[in-house]
């Protein structure tokens, strides 16, 4: 059974919806692996444990985030061969994506654990929760096979046109990392490693479905002995995109661990406030980035395609539709704050809740922002460009590292809060610009081999050569 989506045909708005609406749900059960931690962490051995697993998340967000950056731009060359309807393409594509995976997973398992302990302890880790913030990254980091490969899969399956696949692996997987979180905690009594442990197996097993299910469903990717060669120009050709978009990942995660020196600095309370609001935030902002994913694979498919007006009017209401949902989900944080932080930490935690508030009501008002960041980011992904979203990557660095170096002294919790609109800004600037001068030079770039190709144009064949 042959399970896939051609992108390059139809109504744009409705195949992106149709795309989304899973991608959203996935990526919504796929943020239960952090919300368990947090809530049973939280509800079931105490604040300091929750701090404790929130001061690690911009370390795995550098080191996760670059293995997803990664994979992802693995799979947008993928897609660009399969929208060009070259079958051997997405195969050398496909088994190049698995080398490429296999060396850099070898790599951030090696770093990533033994500089954990060092990099909590540079970022001014409060040393009631240091033991404990160790203990449940240093698992999380010995386990990245298991991410890796799972966003590796899913991403290819996605490539492909299939986002429902990885919906339903994940419903599995985040039911089984919810179960053996209450059984490692509470039976166990294995405190935050066990939560650690119970992600890292969940992840494992969302990995070999999507493994199995490639295997048994999409033939297009069986590789056969003849396929499993690997060429210098086809890797280069993948690490020339998914280098720079997982650098793009770790560049931003940069300015969260300095953020987070800064949050850690203001104390325990502060550490707990942000964790709570941040496993809001992040759960708020799915659909913004969901949009932005499915432009990645819509824009990859068409660009392979050279369906350039179709990625035009894709961008166009994608915008329109996302930037709506952006800005109900920002009411809905800002006014409903009080209630959802007190579900993770519990309603006797009253300066949690109010600190949480203002997170919630600086971020959610400017969701807009994230919602045009994404758009752009990813469609530029899926145009082959990785040079502007590596700038607007450092454009958010930069950001967040004056919130906190700058404003986290006179405005305190306030001023390290005020740190992702302002990335946001600041990226959105050179994304939404490159994507406009870079649409208006591939139009050119193709109608001169148009006219190349179909009024024997001399001139434009001797621009095309050049």
């Amino acid at each position: 059974m042959i399970i896939t989506r051609n992108l390059t045909k139809g109504n744009p708005a409705k195949l992106i919806l149709l795309f989304t609406i899973p991608l959203l749900i996935g990526n919504i059960f796929q943020q239960f692996y952090n919300i368990a931690d947090t809530f049973i962490v939280g509800r079931t051995i105490g604040v300091n444990a929750l701090a404790a697993v929130g001061c690690t998340g911009s370390i795995m967000f550098l080191i996760l985030g670059f293995a997803q950056g990664l994979t992802s731009g693995l799979s947008i060359i993928t897609a660009q061969k399969f929208g060009a309807d070259d079958k051997e393409g997405v195969k050398k594509s496909y088994f190049t994506g698995i080398v490429i995976s296999m060396i850099i997973t070898i790599i951030l398992t090696t770093i990533s654990t033994i500089l954990a302990r060092p990099i909590l302890e540079l970022m001014n880790t409060p040393v009631e929760i240091i033991d404990d913030a160790y203990n449940f990254v240093v698992v999380i980091f010995i386990g990245i096979i298991a991410s890796m490969f799972f966003n590796f899969f899913s991403n290819i399956i996605r490539a492909l046109g299939d986002s429902k696949t990885p919906l339903i692996y994940l419903v599995v997987a985040c039911i089984l990392n919810i179960i053996l979180e209450f059984a490692f905690i509470l039976i166990f009594k294995m405190g935050v490693t066990g939560a650690a442990c119970a992600t890292v197996i969940a992840q494992g097993v969302s990995a070999l479905l999507c493994m199995w299910y490639i295997k048994r469903n999409l033939p297009i990717l069986k590789l056969k002995k003849s396929d499993l060669k690997l060429s210098k120009e086809t890797f280069l050709e993948h690490i020339k995109i998914s280098l720079p978009m997982g650098f793009q990942a770790s560049i931003i995660a940069i300015g969260a661990i300095i953020l987070q020196f800064a949050l850690n600095s203001l104390g325990a309370t502060s550490v707990a406030a942000y964790t709570a609001a941040q496993k809001i935030d992040t759960l708020a902002t799915q659909p913004m980035m969901s949009f932005g994913i499915t432009m990645a694979t819509y824009t990859a498919q068409n660009f392979g395609a050279e369906k350039i007006d179709r990625i035009k009017e894709g961008v166009k209401k994608c915008v329109f539709i996302s930037v709506a949902f952006s800005i109900i989900v920002g009411l809905i944080n800002t006014f409903a704050g009080y209630f959802l932080t007190g579900i993770f930490v519990g309603y006797d935690q009253k300066e949690v809740i109010r600190l949480s508030q203002i997170y919630l009501t600086s971020n959610g008002l400017n969701y807009f922002l994230l919602s045009l960041l994404f758009i752009y980011r990813y469609t530029l992904q899926g145009l082959g460009q990785s040079f502007i979203p590596t700038v607007a990557g450092i454009m958010e660095l930069l950001m967040r590292t004056f919130a906190a170096i700058i404003l986290s002294r006179p405005l305190g919790f306030l001023g390290v809060c005020m740190a992702n609109p302002l990335a946001w800004l600041g990226a959105c600037i050179p994304l939404i610009s490159a994507y406009y001068i870079s649409i208006r030079r591939i139009d050119i770039e193709y109608s001169k081999k148009k006219s190349c190709l179909y009024e024997s144009d001399i001139d434009a064949c001797n621009y095309i050569s050049k």
